[in-house]
């Protein structure tokens, strides 16, 4: 019907006609929630002023409301892009602050009338909790549907920790809220979340219907908004053994690091025996409290800042060429892995190798992969055919003239991947992309070889290919943009985060990684246990201390990279034969790859390696056991480690090698495991003030050499507001 109760540039409020024909008047409403000019629905300031408004003007012989959404998906949640600035206030004006929604979505659940809502696409978050204050939900087949808060370092605060323990029982709720995970509308379906699912065509009639019968009496609703504005009835050992049992499972999945989900929990226990308004303010202060801390600022900014990394390489789609058949030179784990990645995005791919064995490995590597995929359920064996006729083992080069993308993926020896690209140029076609997944070779210097150099460039993919997000683009001096937009469009039809960064030794992230050896290896010569500086680094935050981390990679790539690093970086990267790596690998201690490195390696009954500790290994890299470096405090370690890299983050930031410094976060969060309650090494770095940094830096480099040095440009980036970078990478 026209002639709306109000309308604005989020919110509109209409009459509704609960019979087949819409016509004649009607004392129902249909409260729907459209922003203009934005493709998905979020709560900003604005949309909560003009629901204020709206819930205003409804009618005085209101009989019933419909909430709907105008768009594909219901809404995404609150606009995180408002988070990180009410972060800066005081807790009372942050609690003042999420109390405004709170209160408005409780006018929702307060009306005296039947209220239903439909759910399309998605409902998250904020998006979830405006629903939870209806009498009734039917959601539309393949809706998503959850409370994502926790992963965002917060909790829910517009009545999530209060109204799904009323609706679904204390435990599921505890799972759902702790946890942050997104549910199909199925399973949402068999704990109570939602009332019904039904066909997306079906959505707005079944609404309809459902408020109608509620309206008519058929259907008593009454009693809903009474038992979500009451006290959970949950008592004595049954309310214990939940508690328990819940905390017990939110500590060994968050751990210390992770304080959201334990204060998620907390404020469902303090409000389990309140009634919703006092229930509510415990969950406003609740989140106001975690909404302070430095995980809370770091995992927003990592959100926004993978966002923005998205966003910023969708905008180069419209200079790339289409890839629809693309081929991969060397058919080992990460030829293999590139196969896999590509085959199950869609995108044919050949798979070329000079060794017949050589190609039945790389297929063995992605029907691995397949298999997982098939036992984990997130593939059929239907669709696990399917992706393996994607991918097509060849030993012709021949077999390449119809490609138009191609990864050269051969050992990393820069004779050889020379050779190959050379004599892959001359068999493809004249228009396609040719790119190298060196991980430390100069992509400027490879050009060189070649004679469509502006077509080349790097694609350093991350092992595990399956596993790991991040795929760094290297642009070398006469890439074209053409080239890098092609290779950033095929990086994301692949599901990886592609971030675009100039040519040095090492690119980005190895750069970076290699600063942090070079402490190692200081640490190591000053006789400070292995085996501890794992442990410290580990309890500090990283999924591996950097001896476990030397073998995961190989000691002998390591030693090949930190050669490379030397020639670029010789002032602070120098190569010493008698690092404890060099001597490790003069001593064919690769790692894992072959059972022994700074641990060795033998397989546990699940089939993955097990590591220990034998104390031969202190004479390969000049230490005793029982003899170590106590001076060395732990904080001594974390220090003489990670400064070195954020200064070599902070120098590839001032040398431009990638452009923002969410980029560069989000490459090492993606690509090293950096850990992400500490939100990446420039944000990381802002927990302190610069003048404390550089004065421990200046320290350092006094007793440990130009590794710690600080340059003006490096104190500059260091001293940059990463709450504007966060905030600009979705302007």
């Amino acid at each position: 019907m026209s002639n709306p109760y109000f309308s604005g540039n989020c919110i509109e409020l209409k009459p509704l006609a609960l019979n087949p024909t819409g016509a004649g008047p009607s004392d129902c409403v249909e409260l729907v929630i459209n922003l203009k000019n934005e493709s998905v629905n979020k709560f900003n300031q604005e949309t909560l002023s003009e629901l204020k408004t709206a819930l205003e003007k409804l009618p005085s012989n209101l009989k019933g409301l419909l909430l709907s959404s105008g768009k594909d998906s219901f809404l995404a949640g609150a606009d995180i892009t408002e988070f990180l600035d009410q972060f800066k206030k005081p807790e009372t004006e942050l609690k003042a602050w999420i109390g405004v929604g709170q209160k408005l979505f409780s006018k929702i659940e307060d009306l005296n009338v039947p209220t239903v809502c439909i759910l399309n696409g998605f409902a998250l978050g904020g998006g979830l909790e405006i629903t939870l204050t209806c009498d009734y939900r039917i959601a539309g087949a393949g809706t998503k549907i959850g409370l994502p808060e926790t992963k965002l370092g917060i909790i829910p605060g517009w009545g999530g920790t209060v109204r799904l323990p009323r609706l679904v029982g204390l435990d599921p709720a505890i799972e759902w809220i702790t946890g942050g995970g997104t549910y199909d509308a199925s399973d949402a379906l068999k704990l109570g979340v939602v009332d019904a699912v039904v066909a997306s065509a079906d959505l707005r009639t079944a609404g309809i219907d459902l408020l109608k019968n509620c309206v008519e009496g058929k259907i008593k609703w009454a009693h809903r908004k009474i038992e979500k504005k009451s006290a959970l009835p949950i008592h004595g050992k049954e309310k214990a053994m939940s508690l328990y049992l819940g905390r017990a499972g939110v500590m060994m999945v968050a751990g210390v690091n992770y304080p959201a989900p334990v204060a998620a929990l907390d404020a469902i226990e303090k409000s389990l025996s309140s009634g919703r308004n006092e229930a509510l303010d415990n969950e406003a202060g609740a989140f106001a409290r975690v909404s302070k801390t430095h995980t809370a600022a770091a995992m927003v900014g990592n959100f926004l800042a993978d966002q923005g990394a998205k966003k910023k390489a969708k905008a180069s789609k419209s200079q790339a060429k289409p890839v629809t058949r693309a081929a991969v030179l060397g058919a080992g784990i990460m030829g293999g892995g590139i196969a896999y990645q590509s085959a199950i995005s869609k995108v044919p791919i050949y798979m070329k190798d000079i060794k017949q064995e050589a190609l039945a490995h790389g297929m063995r590597e992605a029907s691995g992969l397949l298999i997982k995929a098939v036992e984990k359920k997130k593939a059929t064996p239907a669709s696990m055919a399917d992706t393996l006729t994607r991918i097509t083992p060849t030993l012709k080069m021949d077999d390449l003239q119809c490609v138009q993308y191609v990864i050269e993926a051969v050992t990393e020896n820069e004779k050889v991947k020379v050779s190959v690209l050379q004599e892959v140029e001359n068999n493809i076609p004249t228009d396609a992309i040719l790119t190298s997944n060196t991980s430390t070779i100069s992509i400027t210097r490879l050009a060189e070889n070649l004679k469509r150099p502006e077509q080349f460039c790097g694609m350093h993919f991350f092992n595990p290919v399956p596993r790991m997000p991040l795929v760094e683009i290297i642009r070398g001096a006469k890439t074209s943009p053409t080239t890098i937009a092609t290779a950033v469009q095929y990086a994301l039809a692949m599901g990886k985060t592609p971030i675009v960064v100039n040519d040095c030794p090492g690119f980005l992230v190895n750069r970076v990684l290699f600063a942090y050896y070079a402490a190692f290896n200081q640490l190591i010569a000053d006789k400070v246990d292995f085996t501890r500086v794992d442990k410290v680094m580990e309890k500090w935050g990283w999924p591996m201390g950097p001896a476990y981390l030397a073998d995961v990679v190989g000691i002998d790539t390591l030693n090949h990279a930190s050669e490379v690093m030397a020639k670029g970086f010789p002032d602070r990267m120098p190569f010493e034969p008698t690092s404890c790596t060099a001597v490790l690998y003069k001593a064919g201690r690769y790692g894992q790859k072959n059972g022994k490195g700074f641990y060795e390696y033998s397989v546990d009954a699940k089939g993955k390696p097990k590591k220990e500790v034998n104390p031969e290994i202190y004479a390969f890299i000049g230490q005793k056991a029982g003899e170590f470096n106590t001076a060395v405090t732990d904080q001594d370690i974390i220090d003489r480690l990670m400064l070195p890299f954020i200064l070599e983050s902070a120098r590839c930031l001032a040398d431009k090698i990638v452009d923002e410094a969410y980029e560069l976060d989000l490459a090492m969060l993606n690509g090293l495991g950096f850990p992400p309650f500490r939100g990446g090494p420039i944000r990381y770095s802002k927990t302190f003030e610069t003048s404390v940094l550089v004065a421990r830096a200046r320290e350092f480099e006094k007793k440990y050499g130009k590794l710690y040095g600080v340059t003006p440009a490096v104190e500059s980036v260091l001293s940059y507001d990463m709450r504007v970078a966060a905030q600009g990478a979705l302007s």
